[in-house]
């Protein structure tokens, strides 16, 4: 507890730019990964598909997330999915983390579902989940991650590389709030850049007329939005 409070002050002390906070945790916690690699590759690409079974291939914010079950046999068990739904609801809080964990609170509790647990055990249940995400958490949605008190947080594209590709980011990581939240009773286990290098192209175009648009997507005309290619 002492030494996770010692690197986020350490942190904040020599480091002007807060975006580079905590990086170091990152890296422990990458190198104590139980899961094979494979599955977690399977899960992000399901972030990712979440947008095409939602959405579109291009939506403009193009932030997936799935909430995985990894006691059940095989890959896991997928319990629910979420995107950003900002721009149909008008609701500035409905990242892609938000929503699907409202989602699963749903699944969970549903009188006719599959799993038909009570509130108080639905909230107990986020304790066996883990959540991939296929951009690092704002510091809303990782402190509502945290809150939840989830077992484990995947994500793939760095709040650094969105920034770098022109996206407005609160520039704190999401290392820094988990590393902040010792006073809660949970812990959640932190995997950073899962799967970026397919990740990293969702978030490339927006910004950047000149970058290529995701797959099954095309640009009408120079300087215009990515569109779902009509078959």
């Amino acid at each position: 507890m002492l030494c996770r409070i010692l690197i986020t002050a350490l942190c904040l002390l020599h480091h002007s730019h807060p975006t580079f906070c905590c990086d170091f945790e990152q890296e422990i916690v990458n190198s104590n990964d139980s899961i094979p690699f494979s599955t977690r590759a399977h899960w992000m690409r399901a972030a990712n598909q979440a947008l095409f079974d939602l959405d579109s291939p291009c939506p403009l914010r193009a932030f997936g997330t799935v909430i995985v079950n990894h006691t059940a046999p095989g890959l896991g068990e997928l319990v629910c999915m979420g995107i950003n739904r900002m721009s149909n609801t008008g609701n500035p809080t409905m990242h892609g983390e938000i929503v699907a964990i409202g989602n699963c609170s749903s699944v969970l509790t549903a009188e006719n579902g599959k799993y038909r647990l009570t509130p108080e055990e639905a909230l107990n249940a986020f304790s066996e989940l883990s959540l991939y995400t296929n951009a690092e958490a704002c510091p809303m949605c990782a402190s509502a991650i945290r809150f939840a008190g989830f077992k484990e947080y995947i994500y793939g594209t760095s709040i650094n590389t969105l920034i770098s590709s022109g996206w407005q980011q609160i520039r704190i990581r999401s290392s820094c709030i988990f590393n902040s939240s010792y006073g809660l009773l949970t812990t959640t286990k932190l995997i950073a850049g899962i799967l970026s290098n397919e990740t990293d192209p969702l978030f490339k175009w927006q910004y950047n007329p000149d970058n290529p648009c995701p797959s099954g997507c095309q640009r009408t005309e120079p300087g215009s939005n990515c569109e779902k290619i009509l078959e």
